[in-house]
């Protein structure tokens, strides 16, 4: 059943009606001189934000990464100016200035959250779905925390995430994959407000969304209320008392709200997403009794607002005499509490001891890189994951670490189900929310479901290590929809993102070592069949690059199980007295980063130069004077057989370099 709950103050008055319109109208003002923005959301919830923000978050103005905060999450990031406005007004380190500079070029209030742009922003949203999953991600890593640092009487992590989202975040598949999850795990600290405005970008929601939302996230196990009228600040302040106080189940708070409140276009889809225009904007100041320029707030207000600020982050203080006591108490767990909190790594971690691999034995590097991923997890124990229900395939399970769910959070593998976009974006979350260093994994043909949390980890640069196995047309019979030609390609241009693809076990060893120690996210890109084993002292990950076979006339760059292919056809090429260098480049990313004379070194460029890689081509072009890749999708077969006549064979490759050989050095 849900609860529906009521009170008696219908509308806002006195104080909190100015303080409430100082909201709406600092988002009307900022959007109209931007002349771009979305100023209806921010109208219609601005009583949420005042009731948030002065009576139920916890959170601290000059601390804003104060570690038991409260977080709140725009999933619906357009309608930014109702946070902006809000930090400003509880006084963040954010002027009247800057929300004047909304959407301007280097400004502090961008056009969608930026988490690394603005004080107390904790995550970058925009893309609709996104922040819910964030927020599990978020409540997640909070109970991981507390189930392996708190002690009786030492309750030291124990805050709750709040989102907001709106119709069309409700709309998108990603909020669904990842209510369930929040639903099974009984993520309590979770608390989701519904903004049931009834409006979407073209027009009445209804037409697009008929469903009973409120039964839905009932099904998936979470804890509804319904407040009808979000101006009714006593039911607004009852259902979130109602909601924080379920311990048991996450809670989705469904407010009834009206877009563009108090505008001659409120309730339409005009009040969405363009600026109200100089009339509507004079109407509405009139309407709701705001007779004051643009950007002007009364003193009062403000200290008002001040005032309910001051009395919120009296919480940090509270929690900072408990910080004493805990660390007095337990003082090995308070530096490992700052240590991870901070994001550092533990002394020594990057020693940990290796799983033995023999040079010319073969193993796949899904199995090798498992092993490697096991070593480093001994080492670094905020290292927490899983998969899309792929994990005896991708071979990513912390041996013996147990299982995350909702009656052990000790655990630290993670069963995200078959939910990739979700995975992905509760990941991004869980990083986000600091504390925990995760990683995932599925199929390499399955990126697409969540190439948007990947490149969101790329633009916020979260230490989010993505694994994906089953990485070419070596896959062989399960044919074309799992054979991933395009993906690495996709990946590479995406910026601030690594992409490792170790040709060996030895290279695994790097690829996951540089991986964890990266502060921004990466992906591991591994094989299903076996791979020889290398010369340990041949591979140099960190150098994005290494020479595994030295050779003068000409040199062929290869990646993953296109090394050993390489390395076939070097032995070719030698019988006709050929001799060729053979470059492993695992990741092209860090290649580039190299000095230019370092990349010479390695990749002299006054030889011919040919790639070879199972998969779409355009990377190498930067690199090579021939490349040897896929503009066709794959094929079911035998893989071995696949590789053959898609002319991934020693003999193939050798026949092409010794032709540019030819030709470069003046033969033909």
């Amino acid at each position: 059943m849900s609860s529906t709950v009521s009170g008696t103050q219908t509308t806002p008055s006195g104080i909190d009606s100015d303080c409430i319109n100082a909201i709406r109208f600092l988002a009307i003002d900022s959007v109209q001189k931007a002349n771009s923005g979305h100023p209806g959301t921010p109208m219609g919830l601005a009583p949420l934000a005042w009731s948030l923000w002065s009576n139920h978050m916890r959170y601290d103005p000059s601390a804003p990464d104060w570690m038991d905060r409260d977080r709140f999450i725009m999933s619906g990031g357009h309608a930014c100016m109702l946070q902006y406005v809000a930090l400003h007004l509880s006084g963040y380190d954010l002027g009247i200035d800057d929300l004047k500079q909304f959407r301007q070029w280097e400004s502090r209030t961008p056009g969608h959250p930026e988490m690394d742009v603005t004080p107390g922003i904790e995550i970058n949203t925009g893309p609709l779905g996104q922040g819910v999953a964030n927020g599990v991600g978020m409540a997640m890593a909070e109970r991981m925390l507390a189930a392996r640092f708190n002690h009786d009487g030492h309750e030291i992590v124990d805050h709750h995430v709040y989102v907001t989202a709106g119709e069309g975040d409700i709309m998108e598949g990603v909020t669904y994959e990842a209510i369930s999850i929040a639903g099974r795990l009984k993520l309590g600290k979770l608390i989701v407000f519904f903004d049931q405005n009834e409006v979407t970008l073209e027009g009445p929601a209804p037409r697009e969304l008929s469903e009973n939302v409120g039964d839905i996230f009932k099904a998936c196990q979470w804890h509804v209320v319904i407040v009808d009228d979000v101006n009714d600040l006593d039911a607004l302040n009852a259902g979130i008392n109602e909601a924080k106080s379920e311990v048991e189940r996450p809670s989705l708070v469904i407010v009834r709200s009206h877009i563009g409140y108090g505008s001659p276009v409120q309730d339409s889809f005009h009040a969405h997403g363009s600026p109200l225009g100089e009339d509507n904007v004079e109407a509405t100041r009139k309407t709701l009794g705001w007779d004051l320029p643009p950007f002007e707030v009364p003193e009062a207000v403000v200290k008002h607002w001040r005032d309910a600020s001051a009395q919120r982050a009296q919480s940090h203080a509270e929690w900072q005499s408990r910080w004493e006591a805990y660390g007095s108490a337990h003082p090995e767990d308070a530096a490992e509490l700052k240590r991870v909190m901070k994001g550092e790594l533990p002394l020594g971690w990057d020693s940990a001891q290796m799983p033995p691999f023999k040079p010319g034995d073969s193993i796949a590097t899904r199995v090798s890189g498992g092993k490697v991923l096991n070593a480093f997890a001994a080492a670094v124990p905020e290292l927490v994951g899983g998969t899309a229900d792929v994990a005896p395939s991708t071979k990513t399970d912390i041996i013996g670490s147990g299982d995350v769910n909702s009656g052990d959070w000790t655990g630290r593998n993670i069963h995200f189900g078959v939910r990739e976009h979700a995975m992905g974006a509760i990941c991004n979350g869980m990083a986000a929310h600091g504390g925990i260093r995760p990683y995932c994994a599925t199929f390499f043909s399955f990126l697409d479901y969540m190439r948007e949390p990947v490149r969101l980890a790329s633009l916020m640069q979260l230490p989010v290590v993505f694994v994906f196995t089953h990485d070419s047309i070596a896959l062989g019979e399960d044919g074309p929809t799992h054979q991933p030609v395009e993906q690495l390609a996709g990946l590479r241009t995406m910026p601030d993102l690594r992409t490792f693809r170790p040709g060996d076990a030895q290279e695994c060893i790097g690829a996951w070592r540089e991986a964890i120690a990266h502060t921004g996210p990466s992906c591991i890109v591994l094989t299903r069949q076996g791979l020889p084993i290398m010369d340990p002292s041949m591979a140099d990950v960190s150098k994005g690059a290494s020479v595994v076979a030295d050779g003068e006339r000409a040199t062929i760059i290869a990646t993953g199980s296109e090394v050993a292919l390489a390395m076939a056809a070097r032995e070719h090429l030698a019988k006709d007295g050929i001799d060729v260098r053979v470059v492993s480049m695992p990741c092209v990313e860090l290649f580039r980063d190299l000095p230019e004379d370092a990349q010479a070194e390695l990749i002299p460029f006054d030889r011919p130069i040919v790639a070879v890689e199972a998969a779409a081509p355009e990377t190498w072009y930067e690199f090579a004077d021939d490349v040897i890749g896929l503009s066709r999708f794959g094929a079911s077969a035998p893989g071995p057989k696949v590789y053959e006549e898609l002319g991934f064979t020693p003999e193939h490759v050798a026949e092409r370099v010794q032709a540019l050989v030819e030709i470069m050095e003046g033969v033909v």
